[in-house]
């Protein structure tokens, strides 16, 4: 509880005010001061020792004072609240202040509603717990918004040139995908096959490169061939005849053994050149063992060796060869766009060289074998050498046309894939697979990591601002209606002739805020001005704005549960306010100082406080008074009894007096003051026939006229007691004679007067 105001020094109206240590604090306290006095400096000290805010009481700091502020408050117990050195030593957050601040925080700027009223409005309907529950949902709210600031300077690490046409989303979403190299690659060859359908259709696979082996097995058994049954000696002797003979010799010589077997079967032996017996010759023996059946068979396998030998390697056969490998590289180059390719390791010029060499050593040993049938031809180290290396080549080129050949049913796929394909389905699988390798890049791999791990902590935030504002809804639920019918409730004591729609919480990226709409005579006003249309702003007079006000301040402490230990300061609630209203207002006050720790009015209107005085009567209560003391004010004890007192009162007082104990110091007051005595009864007594603006010399002339008439007013004989004291008292007031302030005073006759002008205002 505030218990009393220790000091005030440089701030605002106060100079150095110590005095109200000794004015102490009730349940209800009043402070009366006139305008400019230093009123809503008190009520702005207390609004900072509520929230702790130093500014509310720095920016009253006194104009031309050496030193800031410093201010020393009881709170009921030590130590004091001191404000020093630009903050509170401690706060009092159970004071709510009603005063031109919380209107223009919570009701209005002026005649506008903004969103900042709104959102006050919101903290005000709450109350404490709501707060909290708001300000959590807030904070979240808040980390939200620094969560999106991060992550879009993570998505803005992920340029477009990385990512292409997807979103950072979705490029930080890829999956991994299995032997990523090779999906790449099978995308880039899918699509080139497309691209490429019609030269894939026309190309061929591949075809078997052919490089013929020697047979150096069957090769020797040749070489080594001969007839056993036959003289080697005399096969030498006939060949060495033959030779003799010349080139035909061999074939005169075998056409006349032809010759002498047909006279043979005729029975006749000799030669037909010479006579003599050939059965007896040795010659012609050995000339028959020469061309028998055997040797003619041999020299048929040699020389069919030889044709063979020559068909396999000779005439375009090479040639062929170096074609099919010309093609193979050729295809090899086109196909392994679009599968794997084995590489073509064959030198062509190494193999021609071998592929020669053997072929001439072939050649030389089958000429040597025809030249000598039954001779054994040996292959010399040379020539072994020559045919082995052949016969590598041979299968070096059979290894790889294999390779080749085995690629041809992967080719066929490719082939029937490319009819098929899709271009545009396939050119998006690669922009897939790309992605993928730019997603998985490590430098990416680090700004996805990043930008993942932002979302997921936004998800988490997310969360607990979903739960936050589940939590605050719920509360609301309950705050809102009771808030509305509370606002309503007062509105009608008030006697305003508007009232408030439903009052529904919004939420909004500043936080949470309260939204109504007025009714008026049943129509709906909004807010928010719109030109040419009924608003808030030309609907309502500053009096039904300040009713506005006071009805939420009051429907807050309705509401509040903590409402028995609040410290309420009300600061001139009569501001603007119709005084038809007054009484509604000191109704509530004091319905409000029941239920609450104490109750601060300040004003600067007498008889409101007096009303306020007179109301609150069970409660222990003080008056304070704020009062000039040269050029600062300073506190005083004010005594509302004698504030009380009215003109006339004190004028009764002293006539009555006067009469009793004659003073002639009093004598020109008292003569002075008959004639307001008596205006100030008729006024009172008779309204409808003495109004503001008459004379009492008129009104005398109009009880002289309705004398013995139905509308009376006077009987004759105090029209006519009337008369007398009137005529009198015109003696001393200036507008019926110039020089009253010299008219004599004669003792009796003014005991008189005064005692005749008592007994007639007291008829």
């Amino acid at each position: 509880m505030v218990r009393s105001l220790n000091l005030l020094r440089n701030i605002g109206r106060f100079d150095n005010v110590n005095a109200g240590a000794h004015l102490a604090f009730e349940r209800l306290t009043l402070i009366y001061a006139e305008n400019a006095r230093g009123k809503s400096t008190l009520a702005a000290i207390l609004r900072s020792l509520a929230s702790g805010r130093a500014d509310l009481v720095t920016e009253r700091a006194r104009l031309g004072a050496a030193h800031p502020p410093h201010i020393v408050v009881d709170v009921g117990g030590p130590p004091p609240a001191m404000f020093q050195d630009g903050g509170w030593t401690r706060t009092v957050p159970e004071i709510v202040v009603f005063d031109d601040t919380f209107v223009a925080e919570n009701v209005c700027s002026g005649i506008e509603v903004g969103t900042t009223h709104r959102q006050n409005l919101h903290e005000l309907i709450v109350g404490a717990p709501g707060v909290a529950l708001a300000r959590a949902l807030q904070t979240e709210v808040d980390l939200i918004e620094k969560h999106n600031r991060e992550m879009r300077e993570r998505e803005n690490a992920i340029p477009v040139q990385i990512r292409g046409t997807l979103t950072v989303e979705q490029f930080c979403a890829i999956a991994p995908v299995p032997e990523l190299e090779r999906a790449v690659e099978d995308a880039e060859r899918r699509l080139a096959a497309a691209r490429n359908s019609d030269r894939i259709a026309a190309t061929q696979v591949f075809e078997p490169l052919m490089l013929p082996r020697i047979d150096m097995a069957g090769l020797r058994e040749l070489l080594a061939k001969g007839l056993p049954e036959l003289d080697v000696v005399a096969l030498r002797r006939a060949q060495d005849h033959m030779e003799r003979l010349g080139r035909s010799g061999e074939a005169w010589v075998r056409q006349g053994l032809q010759y002498a077997a047909h006279l043979a079967e005729a029975g006749d032996s000799d030669c037909p050149f010479c006579s003599q017996d050939l059965a007896a010759s040795p010659v012609i023996a050995h000339y028959r063992g020469f061309f028998s059946e055997g040797y003619h068979t041999l020299r048929q396998e040699i020389i069919a060796a030889v044709h063979t030998f020559r068909a396999a390697h000779s005439g375009e056969v090479p040639a062929a060869f170096e074609r099919g490998v010309r093609e193979t590289v050729e295809r090899q180059t086109f196909w392994g766009a679009f599968v794997d390719m084995p590489v073509v390791a064959l030198d062509t010029a190494a193999i021609g060289r071998s592929w020669r060499a053997a072929r001439e050593v072939v050649e030389q040993l089958l000429e040597s074998k025809a030249a000598n049938p039954l001779e054994a031809i040996p292959v010399t180290a040379e020539g072994e050498r020559a045919l082995v290396e052949h016969n590598a080549r041979c299968d070096q080129v059979s290894g790889v046309s294999e390779q080749f050949v085995g690629i041809n049913a992967q080719l066929e796929i490719v082939k029937e894939q490319a009819r098929d394909a899709n271009v545009a389905v396939l050119s998006s699988d690669l922009a897939n697979v790309y992605a993928v390798r730019s997603r998985y890049e490590p430098a990416n791999v680090t700004l996805c990591d990043a930008y993942v791990r932002a979302k997921n902590t936004k998800a988490e935030t997310e969360a607990r601002r979903t739960a936050a504002r589940q939590a605050l809804d719920e509360y609301r639920q309950a705050a809102f209606p009771a808030y509305g019918v509370a606002i309503n409730d007062f509105l009608q004591r008030f006697n305003a002739t508007f009232r408030l729609g439903p009052i529904d919480p919004v939420n909004n990226r500043g936080g949470s805020a309260a939204n109504y709409t007025l009714l008026v005579d049943g129509h709906r006003v909004p807010l928010v001005a719109e030109a040419g249309r009924n608003s808030f702003r030309n609907t309502l007079s500053a009096g039904d704005r300040n009713t506005l006000a006071l009805a939420f301040f009051f429907a807050s402490l309705v509401n509040d549960p903590d409402r028995a230990r609040r410290i309420v300061v009300i600061d001139d609630p009569m501001t603007s306010l119709d005084e038809h209203r007054t009484l509604h207002t000191l109704q509530e006050i004091d319905r409000l100082a029941q239920d609450v720790t104490s109750v601060v009015v300040l004003s600067h209107s007498k008889p409101f406080l007096f009303g306020v005085w007179d109301k609150c009567q069970q409660l222990r209560k003080t008056a304070l008074e704020v009062r000039r003391a040269g050029q600062s004010s300073t506190l005083l004890a004010w005594d509302v009894h004698a504030a009380m007192v009215t003109l006339h009162d004190s004028r009764f007082a002293a006539a009555a007096d006067y009469v009793d104990n004659p003073d002639p110091s009093m004598e020109r007051r008292v003569a002075e003051s008959l004639r307001p005595m008596l205006e100030h009864y008729c006024r009172v007594a008779y309204p409808r026939d003495f109004p503001p603006g008459t004379m009492l010399g008129q009104f005398h002339s109009l009880c002289a006229q309705r004398l013995g008439a139905a509308r009376e007013i006077l009987n004759p004989a105090n029209t006519q007691e009337l008369r007398a004291i009137l005529d009198y008292a015109n003696r001393f007031h200036h507008d019926s004679n110039l020089a009253f302030a010299t008219e004599l005073i004669n003792e009796a006759e003014l005991t008189d007067l005064t005692q005749r002008t008592i007994r007639f205002i007291q008829r």
